[in-house]
């Protein structure tokens, strides 16, 4: 039994609804589905009544869900008192972070904001969204930071988190050259010779945002899916080694860009913006991570672009 399955199962309690409790959770409906019968299995007894509308708990779920509820939260208690018992000494925050930001965002913007700030430590966890959101609001972390986007937003209750803009990120389709420098597999590709598409798996947040582009794409795409995977540096791999077309964060590949081992595999309105974008739980108490928040609000306040200036290549 997996602890997600118990908010999975909350999340439906309070919804009602599977499309709903979905994107809370940030992941598929089939994908939520799955993990609710592999709950009921793990209990042995039926929790959800699919057969209703809204989507009812069944007598023995609400018995389930009740229990799971005071059991998640004497181990949420439990596991932050321990982890504060770890906190790195000092002045210090535990900041979650996407992936690709992790590695390419994060560390320029610590660097550069601790320039004209007191300096704190930081302990830095990389993850996808969904553990993101998870580590967030289970408060395992201090500051989350990830990528934004209108179409694709992270459903997280205002009263309970505030949420500031850091910079901005192009999302951008690549691939190899061919020998003339030109795009190998230039978009949108034709019925009779498709792109091969290096895609995200279904469940991550570029994968939904890459649907978005190409579907309001300025023409039908011609795209035979052929390599998956959950991190954008894996696909960025793939699309070096000339798999096939990629959609991929600027900021992650400006040296491979640079150097020409990747080009635009089509126009710009084959492209979308990303914001990123940091979130703090309001009701946080760390000292440290209060007087970051607040120089972070300050600092919105007086500026038109990031907070600070975002590193190069994130415009």
């Amino acid at each position: 039994m997996q602890l997600k399955w118990l908010d999975d199962l909350l999340a439906i309690a309070e919804w009602k609804n599977f499309s709903r409790a979905a994107e809370v959770r940030c992941v598929t409906q089939s994908a939520l589905s799955r993990r609710i019968q592999c709950l009921e299995e793990w209990v042995g007894v039926k929790l959800v009544d699919r057969g209703t509308y809204p989507v009812q708990l069944t007598a023995a779920g609400i018995t389930f869900c009740d229990e799971s509820r005071e059991a998640l939260a004497g181990l949420l208690r439990l596991r932050s008192m321990l982890r504060d018992v770890e906190r790195m000494p000092g002045r210090s925050i535990q900041i979650t972070a996407g992936h690709s930001l992790s590695m390419t965002f994060l560390p320029k913007w610590l660097s550069q904001f601790q320039q004209n700030t007191e300096q704190f430590n930081a302990r830095v966890v990389a993850a996808n969204i969904h553990d993101a959101v998870i580590a967030l609001e289970e408060g395992s972390c201090d500051l989350m930071m990830v990528y934004h986007h209108p179409l694709a937003p992270i459903l997280l209750d205002a009263e309970r988190f505030g949420s500031l803009t850091l910079g901005h990120d192009a999302f951008i389709p690549l691939c190899a050259p061919n020998p003339k420098g030109e795009p190998l597999f230039p978009l949108p590709g034709r019925s009779g010779k498709p792109v091969p598409y290096l895609a995200y798996t279904a469940t991550t947040f570029l994968g939904r945002v890459a649907d978005i582009v190409i579907k309001n794409g300025p023409a039908p795409t011609a795209l035979e899916r052929c390599y998956e995977a959950d991190m954008a540096m894996l696909l960025m791999r793939m699309a070096i080694e000339g798999y096939g077309v990629a959609w991929l964060p600027q900021s992650a590949v400006a040296d491979e860009l640079e150097r020409g081992l990747l080009v635009r595999a089509g126009s710009e309105e084959w492209s979308t913006r990303l914001e990123i974008r940091s979130y703090c739980a309001i009701a946080n108490r760390n000292p440290t991570m209060r007087k970051l928040w607040k120089t972070l609000e300050g600092a919105s306040l007086h500026r038109s672009g990031s907070v600070p200036a975002a590193p190069e290549g994130t415009n």
